[in-house]
């Protein structure tokens, strides 16, 4: 069923459906309105809450131009609930056209040589399994009032930014836990993907235990970048096995990811971490500053960009006070580490504006409205993204 739906490009199949009646032909495959998803094929999946719904297709991992003929009032979103594009509204008949880059992956490694150390596969947690991230398909969610006449899907060839990270830079599966890095790829054009590697409970060592530097680095290409944030859970010595102190381990180990990018022809980049939503009267206590610091420090010394959402993230809190920064966290601001969506697309909108400043190559990649931010006026009112369909009570790994 799904070779129906291909046509040959030059860089691989491209899948063509048709999902309304009476959209346009153009070889594509008509999609019935209750075709469920099948393994190696294309779908519906099970997950619908009124109009709004998922869909699916299989691909190899890799990253693909999506292109969809859309009306109504509607928010798309990819994988594991990564922005795509928002809030685009027609009038009623009114279909336009839209285009983003999806990045897909499994967790499958290239085994290692006989002898040599290492692993076939990511070695996923519990709670990561079944998730859109790390499947063999594409998958879509449109929210709103969607009328979704066609989707295309082509493979291509585009620079890549990868995200190393913890729980606030991973795509978060459910509502209404949120992070940044799912909101990025709604700030960029369709030029450049965002590759979100980054998960829950992380730090620089576990990150390459459990072999997900190696996977990003089976991937990455010369010209790519990668985007390295942690420090939440370094900081914590009572994880004696990952615990990294912000003297000597943590920047050694910073050092070491920076020089296994540049090794591969990438392109470094240093986040400082979040800060947590303290306050001692009405300033922000600091409790990742030796943190920050330290990645500070080795981005002057290694001479590479960095994106210091630390202060960002402190402006932006003060800013608004403790009771309004409040409606930017998690569990209805119960949480004082993990964001809903205002909080993560906020500091989305600060790492972009960061981006737009030190990094000109990857800066050409924003969208106009993407290249500034001021955290000291923030419009909370901007931050109202829809949710999606997935919820959970439970609380994000790590704190």
């Amino acid at each position: 069923m799904l070779l129906s739906a291909m046509l040959m490009a030059a860089s691989g199949p491209v899948l063509r459906f048709d999902l309304e009646a009476g959209a346009r032909g153009d070889g594509r495959v008509a999609v019935a309105a209750d075709k469920p998803y099948e393994k190696g094929g294309f779908g519906y999946e099970p997950e619908r809450r009124g109009k709004e719904f998922l869909f699916s297709a299989a691909v190899p991992e890799g990253n693909y131009r999506v292109t969809v003929r859309i009306g109504g009032h509607v928010t798309v979103k990819a994988e594991s609930r990564r922005l795509m594009l928002r809030d685009l509204s027609t009038r009623p008949g009114q279909y336009v056209t839209a285009s983003f880059i999806v990045n897909v992956r499994t967790a499958q490694l290239a085994p290692p040589p006989a002898n040599a150390p290492g692993g076939s596969a990511v070695r996923l947690k519990d709670r990561e399994k079944g998730s859109y991230s790390w499947d063999e398909k594409l998958t879509l969610e449109f929210l709103g009032d969607p009328h979704v006449a066609s989707i295309d899907i082509e493979p291509v060839d585009v620079p890549t930014v990868y995200l190393a990270g913890d729980s606030t830079v991973t795509d978060q599966r459910s509502e209404p836990a949120a992070s940044w890095g799912q909101m990025l790829p709604a700030l960029f054009g369709p030029g450049v993907a965002i590759a979100n590697h980054a998960e829950s409970g992380e730090t620089l060592k576990s990150f390459v235990t459990e072999l997900r530097l190696d996977k990003v680095l089976s991937l990455i290409k010369p010209g790519d970048w990668l985007f390295i944030q942690f420090g939440h859970n370094d900081q914590k010595a009572n994880w004696p096995q990952t615990y990294a102190d912000a003297e000597v381990a943590y920047p050694a180990w910073l050092r070491t990811y920076l020089a296994e990018a540049r090794r591969r022809g990438a392109h470094p980049v240093l986040v400082t971490s979040p800060e947590r939503r303290n306050y001692d009267g009405a300033r922000v206590r600091r409790t990742l500053a030796t943190y920050g610091e330290a990645a500070r420090r080795v981005a002057r010394e290694e001479h590479v960009p960095l994106i210091d959402l630390q202060e960002r993230t402190v402006t932006l809190y003060e800013a608004l006070g403790e009771a309004r920064a409040a409606t930017l966290f998690n569990e209805g601001g119960k949480d004082r580490t993990h964001h809903n969506n205002p909080g993560a697309w906020f500091l989305a909108r600060a790492v972009a504006a960061e981006v737009a400043t030190q990094i000109p190559e990857l800066a050409a990649h924003l969208k106009p409205e993407a290249r500034v931010f001021d955290p000291a006026r923030p419009r909370l009112e901007e931050g109202q993204i829809l949710p999606s369909i997935a919820e959970s009570a439970v609380r994000p790994a790590g704190s």
